[in-house]
């Protein structure tokens, strides 16, 4: 099939191109030019702004593609452009995002039918319209799959924490210093590594059956942020990770700049179900955590982009912290 992918060199549609080109596929990369990433030489690139019509037409034009794989499609007039550029296509993937549900969820696990709204973020909000926008082109304009990741990682990537992706964290893990977990680190979270989310778009452009239909493709090992850290310590080969928690809403106030993921995600325990999937796309999760942090963790080293310790100031929190927790408890045996 004649693939063209919006994106292609970023986390996950890096593992897509591959994907495609050793599956037999022909694809075309439309990206600015602006993200380095090493991809099979049968790749061919078309460089331009996809909020530019024009460039986006002449980019269908030129590569006359049977599917298109967008994955950098985030707000709904992105979206609108283009149904109305690639209408006539056979099929359009779409990247959304697990983001797109409402938190806190009333059932776990969730199913793709689970309720958007209220949206628990501008993000997710934007994706939720993008999804609404392509499901009122399906059959018409094109046949569209769309496909919803949560938490995908993997070369090229960083490594998740309570603030962020900031690799200092794994310095401090590898260095023995104290690191920050949100509440208890009790909550759930599920890491994905690209390649095998990458494995779910490859099928939905060979599966007849995925037309029109809407996919979780996630994490089948969900574990609590304190196995996570321990696992990414394992990875380091670091000591055992000393653990500071510090309630959630403790970080927010006084961290609001930094907390942004805690706020929208980290702090909800979610575990999504990947049975539909499973079914039509025959996805596989077949790279553990420990074996993807350790992948992600080398790519890093080897890039040189894993930041020194103390280049945030987690210390200045966990300091405050623990000595708020001493008074608290001085404190209260007083009383």
């Amino acid at each position: 099939m004649n693939v063209l992918v919006i994106g292609g060199t970023g986390l996950i549609s890096t593992g897509i191109t591959r994907q495609l080109v050793d599956a037999g596929h022909s694809v075309t990369c439309f990206t600015r030019g602006q993200t380095e990433a090493t991809l099979p030489e049968a790749v061919e690139f078309v460089h331009g702004d996809r909020d530019n019509a024009t460039v986006l037409r002449d980019a269908r034009d030129r590569v006359d593609p049977d599917c298109v794989i967008d994955m950098v499609c985030f707000d709904p007039e992105q979206a609108s452009a283009a149904v109305d550029v690639f209408d006539g296509i056979e099929q359009y993937v779409f990247c959304s995002t697990v983001d797109v549900y409402h938190r806190p969820l009333p059932t776990n696990p969730v199913t793709e039918d689970a309720p958007t709204t209220p949206p628990v973020s501008e993000y997710g909000a934007n994706k939720a319209a993008c999804e609404e926008v392509f499901a009122a082109a399906h059959g018409d304009a094109f046949d569209v799959t769309t496909i919803r990741p949560w938490s995908t990682y993997g070369e090229g990537g960083s490594v998740l924490h309570t603030f962020g992706g900031g690799t200092y964290y794994l310095d401090r893990l590898r260095k023995g210093k104290p690191v920050v977990v949100h509440g208890d680190g009790q909550s759930l979270w599920g890491p994905c590594h690209r390649d095998d989310v990458a494995s779910a778009f490859v099928a939905a452009v060979e599966t007849p059956a995925a037309r029109g239909e809407t996919y979780h493709v996630t994490s089948e090992e969900v574990i609590t942020w304190n196995q996570y850290h321990h696992v990414v310590a394992d990875a380091l080969g670091a000591p055992e990770p000393d653990l500071v928690h510090i309630p959630t809403d403790a970080l927010l106030e006084a961290a609001p700049e930094r907390t942004e993921g805690l706020k929208n995600h980290f702090q909800f325990s979610t575990v999504f179900d990947n049975a539909k999937a499973r079914r039509d796309l025959e996805f596989e999760y077949t790279i553990s955590f420990r074996e993807g942090v350790e992948r992600t963790i080398d790519h890093l080293e080897s890039a040189g982009r894993i930041d020194p310790w103390d280049s945030e100031n987690d210390d200045t929190i966990i300091g405050a912290w623990r000595s708020a927790r001493s008074a608290f408890v001085a404190d209260s045996h007083e009383r």
